[in-house]
């Protein structure tokens, strides 16, 4: 397993070693001796989600829980390709603002380490696109928030055409900006 930090500290690529033939291939998506090796620390994964976005360019995020229900996510692509962004939401952070993004597909079989602290969200590059990931945290309703996609403040660089607008659902279209959040849930 291949492991690949970033300027944030806190995400990690995730690259499973795969063993191929004629017949296809073998990867051990998640062995927990081994992220715990890598720097993914999480004790528990709870629960594992799957989503289907069946349009190219449908944006799904910025999403994240607050405390006590803050989630760790590992991403992976099982069809298709997506590029994948996190920002980090930590009010103490040095980087706190900052965002990395990487593309990751079925084909590289690479995965995204998302710890606590850290709103995520992914655009679809193909249509038909299989997302599968472990949480460390159950859904809370109640703590589920979301950072606006396209907040200045912020800047993600998104890898979309001229001239095209991504497929969101209301409530990502209507995530308020970072300053917003800052100012309603960490006061100084």
């Amino acid at each position: 397993m291949q492991s690949r930090k970033f300027i944030l500290e806190g995400p990690i690529e995730i690259t499973p070693k795969r063993f191929g033939d004629a017949r296809g291939y073998f990867m051990e998506t998640f062995n927990a001796a081994r992220m715990n090796e890598i720097g993914v620390a999480e004790k528990e994964w709870i629960q594992d989600n799957q989503s289907l976005s069946a349009a190219a360019f449908t944006l799904r995020g910025m999403h994240f829980q607050l405390p006590p229900f803050a989630q760790a996510k590992i991403v992976r692509v099982i069809r298709g390709k997506i590029w994948d962004a996190v920002v980090d939401i930590r009010p103490l952070s040095k980087t706190f603002g900052q965002w990395v993004g990487l593309e990751l597909s079925a084909e590289a079989g690479n995965q995204l380490y998302v710890p606590t602290g850290f709103a995520h969200g992914f655009l679809t590059l193909e249509p038909e696109v299989e997302i599968a990931y472990k949480v460390s945290q159950y859904y809370a309703p109640h703590h589920d928030r979301s950072l606006n996609w396209s907040d200045p403040s912020v800047g993600i660089t998104w890898p979309l055409p001229p001239d095209q607008v991504p497929i969101l659902s209301a409530k990502d279209e209507a995530a308020p900006s970072l300053n917003h959040l800052r100012a309603e849930i960490w006061p100084s």
